[in-house]
């Protein structure tokens, strides 16, 4: 159950200092590396925000931005099959609604998000899913979404995909559809997110398909 607050966004969320949020970000922070056999980087800061690659499938190799439509968080990745694997994001930045994109986590995220598909399978669909709670839908009224308010969005689109479907309950999903992704290939994804009752975590299920048969 949400704690009680200003209309739209989570009271807990403000109340939250900045010194705590930096301090996550250097907790989660790997160790610099030593030697030749030290583990890849996890984490990536990019405006409000950091990502991670933590829970394994995939690998991120850049982070940009600043979540703005003229400057989006863009994030670089490597996926080396074709399973579903799960982007954590997490708010490294207090929270203000119509806050200073970079400065403030302002529950508007404009993003673009680069795949190099290195699976060896060409990929004929390609779906993103939001979750506040691992392992557990996003709901219509959890005010997390791929923009569930604009009925006609204009910022949706793929470099490799011509359309597009958004389904709200009992999932967050977009799925990309008509294309493909050859391997090797990169495919670029831009969407924007929104995020009215602001969670300190949440998490972007990224699902290659492959064809059925």
């Amino acid at each position: 159950m949400r704690t009680p607050g200003p209309s739209g966004f989570s009271s807990t969320r403000f109340s939250s200092p900045g010194r705590i949020c930096r301090a996550l970000v250097l907790a989660l922070w790997p160790l610099a590396p030593i030697g030749a056999h030290a583990e890849p980087q996890r984490v990536w800061a990019a405006g409000a925000y950091s990502f991670s690659d933590e829970l394994g499938g995939f690998r991120i190799t850049s982070a940009s931005g600043i979540g703005t439509k003229e400057d989006p968080l863009v994030i670089t990745e490597e996926l080396n099959s074709a399973t579903p694997v799960t982007l954590t994001i997490r708010t490294t930045k207090p929270i203000q609604p119509f806050g200073t994109a970079g400065q403030f986590a302002n529950g508007l995220m404009y993003m673009r998000i680069d795949v190099l598909n290195n699976s060896g399978q060409a990929w004929v669909e390609f779906q993103f899913e939001l979750q506040e709670v691992l392992h557990r839908p996003s709901v219509f009224g959890d005010g997390l979404s791929f923009d569930q308010r604009n009925k006609t969005p204009d910022n949706i689109w793929s470099s490799s995909f011509a359309d597009f479907d958004r389904d709200f309950e009992p999932y967050d999903r977009l799925l990309f559809k008509s294309g493909k992704i050859d391997p090797l290939k990169t495919a670029k994804f831009d969407y924007l997110i929104t995020d009215y009752t602001p969670r300190w975590t949440f998490y972007l299920v990224q699902d290659p398909r492959i064809p059925s048969s």
